[in-house]
């Protein structure tokens, strides 16, 4: 018989699967040609630019996280009123959200360049796992 002990370690294992899956198809995709010198120096400039944005956006996030961090661990430590688990999870849950953010910018900047224009290659080529449901419908990189 399945106890709870059993089905606890399903999570993290296949959180664990997902991660792996996601490198696989990071890596594949990052290992495509991005085409002539004018489409790489095109790519890097985007690429440029998402960061910048990231920047400046995780700046200001940082700030208000910091301040409701302060106010929590107030709550939780002076007033009594909160968990005392609160102000770490909320940090923690930031950080993480901001990671795959990044994480998410990287991906989409790198998938983004159009491959080279080959016969029989396919803008979709480049980034097969997110168009694998529906080859048809072209993505935002590609529109």
């Amino acid at each position: 018989m399945i106890t709870i002990q059993d089905l606890f370690w399903l999570i993290p294992s296949a959180s664990v699967l997902a991660l792996i899956f996601a490198a696989v198809f990071f890596y594949r995709m990052k290992a495509q040609d991005e085409g002539n010198e004018v489409m790489k120096m095109i790519a890097k400039h985007v690429r440029s630019g998402a960061m910048a944005y990231l920047r400046q956006q995780y700046k200001i996030v940082t700030i208000f996280f910091v301040l409701i961090t302060v106010v929590f661990a107030f709550l939780a430590y002076c007033l009594h009123i909160q968990n005392p688990w609160v102000p770490f999870a909320f940090i923690s849950g930031g950080f993480f959200s901001g990671l795959a953010g990044y994480i998410g910018m990287k991906t989409a900047t790198f998938s983004c360049p159009p491959p080279p224009p080959l016969p029989g290659r396919r803008p979709a080529d480049r980034l097969p796992f997110g168009r694998r449901a529906r080859p048809d419908r072209r993505g935002p990189c590609h529109a």
